[in-house]
């Protein structure tokens, strides 16, 4: 368990030096260590829940040594005023989970996205499903939906708990998948 936290935690800071030069990922870097699975975290500007979500998961998928990794996209970057949230800050600080358990900037959802993930989790089901359907129809059933309200329905004292708490419940349901899987020896489930 031990080396799958350094692991982790090495390609976290592989990607984010990477980001912060400016310089393009090549695949060693972009792509987590053997056996690791990825969940996706969808949302508009991956500025604000996408980004909280990746950064709750990925802490607490290390603590319990699970071998799963999240990354968040989104839908429409250029609407995000900037790389992340002082609101999704605030919460990962208050929270103890370092940065480094997110991406360093905002990118926008593509097709190679969906193609590496297990899980694919929109945010907000009536904010995104049309986007997906629009540009990604062949992915939309293969989209889970959440419904956690942006900041225009809802202060981030109720939605990012609410981010927490469906990322603490997917933890435990994917820990409960693993432990399964071992015991009968088929693998986990796979949204693809």
């Amino acid at each position: 368990m031990e080396r799958l936290r350094k692991a982790l935690l090495d390609f976290w800071d592989r990607r984010r030096n990477r980001a912060l030069s400016n310089q393009p990922e090549p695949d060693s870097v972009s792509v987590p260590p053997e056996g690791v699975r990825e969940v996706l975290f969808i949302c508009t500007g991956n500025y604000y829940r996408s980004r909280f979500a990746e950064a709750v998961f990925n802490h607490n998928a290390i603590e319990a040594g699970l071998a799963w990794r999240a990354f968040s996209r989104g839908v429409a970057v250029h609407l995000a005023p900037n790389d992340l949230s002082p609101f999704t800050h605030e919460a990962l600080e208050s929270r103890g989970i370092d940065l480094q358990m997110t991406a360093p900037t905002r990118l926008g959802l593509m097709t190679e996205d969906l193609e590496r993930a297990v899980r694919r989790i929109a945010l907000k089901q009536a904010e995104h499903e049309a986007y997906i359907k629009k540009n990604f129809a062949e992915w939309e059933p293969h989209i889970e939906y959440w419904h956690i309200h942006d900041l225009d329905a809802a202060p981030p004292e109720e939605a990012l708990p609410q981010v927490e708490q469906a990322v603490l419940k997917l933890l435990r349901e994917l820990q409960r998948e693993d432990f399964n899987s071992r015991r009968t020896g088929k693998g986990s489930r796979e949204s693809s």
